[in-house]
């Protein structure tokens, strides 16, 4: 039997923004709860995803919307409490659905009682489980290592007189993982929530948990455009992380997933091809897989796209799992980042190519940024940048349930404002268009769940790469074979495939019959349009 990530759809949800029950405009776990049987019911009325993955949900003050923790093995009252969660395993287990939390490895709060009592004295039993360093001459920081959130990534501590690094906010200092005490206490937490029927991790900015033993300065980055890129990307990140001991680490924490019989580990990582294969390697017993972030970064090209998909494929051992991801939520939405129609197009990209697909709540509806006014903002990284429209609120916004005054999603006004579109652009209107985005995912993702070819058939790219426009390939196993013909362009297009028949299971506008029958040696493709298709 093929372990549950090898023909799941997995399904991320930013609590906050989920639903709310207890009227206080934030999300909370009693309404994910609620929420279930519209994830999955076993009927295709539901979506049908195989796993959620939750953001953050531990004890927080909230800096950074819960990746800052202060308490490892406690819920946030935010969102309930630990009885709610033993509940919300129970119930997603008993849908048949899988439940990832997210593993916030490489800093805590600073009001962690860890760095309470590390910064408390030089001599704190717990000042190593962070990174200290004493000034450079002139009282400056150790090294030029840049936060990703701005700015030198050291802050001094007046009382001990020494610096402590944060990649991230000085609100979350990091953990120094070459404290063997700090590795097993983290061992801990991960079996605690194993413990509670957790399926698996997804381990937030893994790279961050190793840096250079000898603080050397990381080399400035000759392709940086100062005024157009993010200052972070000013320097080459050589020393600051990545080092070799991530690799060494995820092996561990592999063999603690392992005790689990289909336990999945998934490491936030945002690299080229070239580099996730060292990860895929990182663990021999291949419950690992690195987030694949690139289509993200791809022009719209059916061209750029074949050819980083047929890269990926030929760069894969036959264990390793490829994934895709195209909206997460740091990142612009899906359908603002490309419209509406070709987001149409990438969701049938996403859910029939091989491997293990990725869905960010809100998306399966079409839902776009909303721009928050001035006043209503709540990422602390726009305010601390200083420039309005950059943090990452627009994606978080809250989910879409139905056209009533707060949407469905609250009683009350929501933590953050609702789109504009949302009166049509939510799951109560469009399950009722056989035509919406939502009836396009139910539709690709139940024929996903049933589909042979596509949970554990091969890929092969069919067109050349001289083709531009037209991304196809087919999906193969011995029951089955199926081709995905794809139209990234804004006009019609003409392919001709070597299948003298085929017929339809539906197209990205679900306008025309399944089981009609076509031609594929002179398939005519609308602008924006995916095909896909049996051969019979």
């Amino acid at each position: 039997m093929q372990p549950w990530h090898r023909n799941a759809v997995v399904y991320q949800i930013y609590p906050r923004s989920f639903k709310d029950t207890n009227g206080d405009g934030i999300g909370d776990l009693a309404g994910i709860i609620k929420q279930l049987d519209y994830l999955n019911d076993g009927t295709e009325t539901s979506l049908g995803i195989g796993a959620l993955w939750l953001s953050p949900i531990y004890r927080s003050p909230m800096v950074d919307g819960g990746y800052d923790v202060l308490d490892h093995s406690a819920i946030d009252p935010r969102f309930g409490d630990l009885a709610t969660f033993d509940q919300l395993v129970t119930e997603a287990h008993r849908r048949g659905i899988k439940v990832i939390m997210d593993f916030v490895a490489n800093h805590t709060s600073h009001e962690h009682p860890w760095f309470l009592e590390a910064r408390s004295s030089r001599d704190s039993p717990k000042r190593d489980w962070y990174i200290w360093r004493d000034p450079k001459s002139a009282g400056l920081p150790p090294n030029n290592w840049l936060s990703v959130f701005g700015g030198p990534a050291w802050t001094f501590d007046a009382k001990t007189r020494q610096y402590y690094l944060h990649s991230f906010f000085p609100e979350q200092p990091d953990l120094n993982w070459r404290n063997p005490e700090v590795e097993a206490r983290m061992r801990e937490v991960m079996r605690f929530w194993l413990d509670r029927g957790v399926d698996g991790f997804r381990v937030d900015a893994v790279l961050f948990v190793a840096k250079d033993s000898r603080f050397r300065d990381d080399p400035p980055n000759p392709s940086y455009r100062a005024g157009k890129d993010d200052p972070f990307l000013s320097l080459r990140h050589m020393y600051s992380l990545g080092g070799k001991e991530v690799t060494s680490l995820l092996e561990k924490w592999c063999e603690i997933v392992a005790a689990k019989d289909d336990g999945l580990l998934v490491s936030e990582v945002d690299l080229p091809l070239s580099e996730l294969r060292s990860l895929y390697c990182a663990c021999a017993n291949h419950r690992h897989l690195p987030f694949n972030f690139n289509l993200m970064r791809l022009p719209w090209s059916a061209s750029w796209y074949r050819t980083f998909i047929d890269h990926y494929e030929a760069s894969l051992s036959p264990e390793d799992l490829p994934n895709y991801v195209l909206g997460n939520h740091d990142r612009p939405r899906v359908a603002t980042r490309l419209g509406q129609s070709a987001a149409r197009l990438s969701a049938m990209l996403l859910l029939t190519l091989r491997g293990l697909p990725f869905i960010y709540y809100g998306d399966e509806l079409g839902m776009e940024d909303v721009m928050v006014p001035p006043d209503e903002v709540k990422d602390p990284w726009e305010f601390r940048i200083g420039r309005f429209g950059t943090g990452r609120d627009p994606a978080r916004t809250p989910m879409q349930w139905d056209g009533s005054r707060w949407a469905g999603f609250s009683q009350v006004k929501p933590w953050l404002p609702l789109e504009v579109e949302y009166q049509k652009r939510n799951v109560a209107a469009e399950s009722r268009d056989p035509h919406s985005f939502l009836t396009l995912y139910r539709t690709l993702i139940h024929v996903r769940n049933s589909s042979p070819a596509l949970t554990i058939g091969t890929y092969r790219s069919l067109l050349p790469r001289s083709e531009r426009n037209v991304l196809a390939f087919a999906r193969e196993c011995p029951a089955e074979k199926l081709l995905v013909v794809l139209n990234f362009s804004s006009h019609e297009e003409m392919v001709s495939l070597g299948y003298p028949k085929a017929s339809v299971i539906c197209t990205t506008g679900l306008d025309i019959p399944r089981g009609e029958v076509v031609d594929p040696r002179k398939l005519t493709l609308r602008p924006s349009e995916g095909y896909l298709l049996r051969i019979e």
